[in-house]
């Protein structure tokens, strides 16, 4: 017997889409027109508690939007997505539930699962955070040699450094961190080289972040880590912090250093920047009033993304506009371009969370795709983008593109005119001219030069870099990967797809291992190619 297939195609809203996907080939829907008929900006964007989204130039009208809708609907998006707010079991591969909005929730007092007070357990997680944050930054706990801290590192990879590095690295711009971070996620020894350039063994703090305490990459820099705080005569005991799961070995008093923070089953990893797994870090590097600020600001979009209507609700459209320009417009892949140096982590980020969380070939119930489920995704700041891969978005093969504007910048001392303009102004005739030139190209007599337009995209707009505003467009991109998730009949919470290589590495290793215990061990039983790279990393050329 064959393997059941999910039918996304039975629900009528795509009956209905997919004959209007091919009216848009018709050049009477080119964006030039689009975009020009009564009342499109108005009716074509949204501006909700300081966040402004414009899909405009997106190459859909009021009748598409309409269906978009009632696909919507008739997959339950909005349902599901309360059931997951309200703890229950959303991710039904590792049967857990998916509580990151818990994690900032300021209007429940209570969520239960498996007779555990969700919220009472993450206050208290906080609790901890606040009082240990605050007694190295009063100098109450030092280093072995008695120095305070003025750095940390951050030991964790994937989910337990990317959200958090980008929200990092966005605050900085505007708050002078207490401490400054640094991350290692990569095993690589030359990522792990180039820290210990920049700080004093002294005065620096490690953060291990892994939920079960045995990701390989993570163990394999911890134990690096305190090779380097002995050659250096410091006491791990004095420099070394966890956040980990309750009950894994880096939970142990003997290992955990000068405290644990505890991470909880019921939060993804490219989920848990509002948890112990950013909150820790954050806090250390601004205080924990700026975390607290940060949180408050994704409670903000969480509460829109669950109580707005389909017709207002921002992420919910953005994940719609997704599946459109996906399963019917046929665009393979989404550039996210943020006009702002301080966002430049953001799409890293969105990289894990989206293409971890929708990169699936079976739905939550088990069975077989027979759609596309997710895009790639890639992106650049601008302007730099620009004079890097925009000949392709103007002129090669079209892809949607997201621009991302700042209101306000953070440097506000004098600046200088260059044709008339300031750089921030300048940054934003950009950002303004790219998606029009996108949309409307440009006819010239000379093909080379000729734009053909009808490129889509979308332009989100924050106020500043205030962590109210960044926790806002972290929360906005959750929730619309989660809600994406839904209405193609996923799961976005696991995460099966990484193992795979994992797995094979693991009997390699043996393999290196080996040939570490015995110099005269030779590699002939592998294959070929197995061989040739292994006798390379042990000659150290080719």
């Amino acid at each position: 017997m064959g393997q059941k297939i999910f039918n996304f195609i039975n629900h009528k809203a795509y009956q209905k889409l997919k004959p209007l996907s091919k009216s848009f080939k018709d050049k009477n829907h080119h964006l030039k027109n689009l975009i020009q008929t009564k009342n499109r900006f108005k009716d074509f964007s949204i501006q909700k508690h300081g966040f402004f989204y414009d899909f405009s130039k997106q190459r859909l009208d009021k009748p598409i939007l309409k269906e978009l809708f009632e696909l919507a609907r008739q997959a339950g998006a909005k349902e599901t997505f309360s059931q997951m707010v309200s703890g229950k079991i959303v991710n039904t591969t590792e049967n857990r539930s998916a509580l990151h909005t818990a994690a900032r929730d300021f209007t429940q007092d209570q969520i239960l699962v498996n007779d555990m007070d969700v919220i009472f357990e993450i206050n208290k997680v906080n609790k901890e955070i606040k009082n240990f944050t605050e007694k190295i930054h009063n100098k109450k706990i030092k280093g072995t040699t008695g120095k305070s801290f003025t750095d940390a590192v951050v030991i964790g990879i994937g989910g337990s450094y990317l959200g958090c590095e980008f929200v990092y690295t966005a605050l900085k711009h505007g708050i002078e961190p207490l401490i400054d971070l640094h991350f290692l996620p990569n095993v690589d020894i030359d990522n792990f080289g180039q820290i210990i350039k920049t700080i004093n063994p002294e005065t620096c703090l490690w953060i291990i972040i892994s939920k079960s305490y045995t990701t390989i990459e993570t163990m394999a820099n911890l134990n690096q880590a305190l090779l380097f705080l002995k050659s250096n005569n410091l006491d791990p005991a004095n420099h070394l912090v966890t956040v980990t799961a309750k009950g894994s070995p880096g939970n142990d008093s003997s290992g955990s250093g000068l405290g644990s923070f505890h991470m909880f089953d019921f939060i993804g990893g490219r989920y848990s920047v509002t948890s112990a797994v950013g909150g820790l870090p954050l806090s250390l590097a601004f205080g924990f009033d700026t975390f607290h600020r940060f949180l408050k600001g994704c409670h903000t979009m969480d509460l829109h993304a669950l109580n707005a209507p389909e017709e207002n609700n921002i992420p919910l459209i953005a994940a719609l506009i997704n599946i459109w320009n996906s399963n019917f417009l046929d665009y393979p892949a989404l550039a996210i371009i943020p006009y702002c140096t301080a966002l430049s982590n953001l799409c890293p980020h969105v990289q894990q969370l989206y293409m971890e969380s929708l990169g699936k070939g079976v739905t939550s119930d088990g069975k077989i795709t027979n759609h596309r489920t997710g895009v790639i995704i890639f992106g650049e700041p601008g302007t730099n983008a620009q004079h890097s891969f925009f000949q392709l978005a103007h002129q090669g093969s079209p892809f949607p593109i997201e621009f991302i504007g700042v209101a306000t910048p953070v440097y506000n001392k004098t600046q200088a005119r260059s044709k008339g303009v300031y750089n921030h102004q300048e940054l934003w005739a950009n950002m303004i001219a790219q998606a029009k030139g996108l949309a409307m190209g440009k006819n010239d007599d000379n093909k080379a030069k000729k734009f053909t337009g009808n490129r889509p995209s979308s332009t989100i707009v924050i106020n500043d870099l205030t962590p109210e505003s960044i926790g806002m467009l972290l929360a906005f991109y959750e929730a619309r990967t989660v809600y994406e998730g839904f209405i193609l009949g996923l799961n976005p919470f696991d995460q099966f797809g990484v193992e795979l290589g994992k797995v094979l590495a693991t009997d390699i290793r043996d393999q290196i291992k080996r040939k570490n215990i015995d110099e005269n061990y030779d590699f002939i039983s592998l294959d070929t190619a197995t061989k040739f790279y292994l006798d390379i990393l042990f000659k150290g050329s080719l």
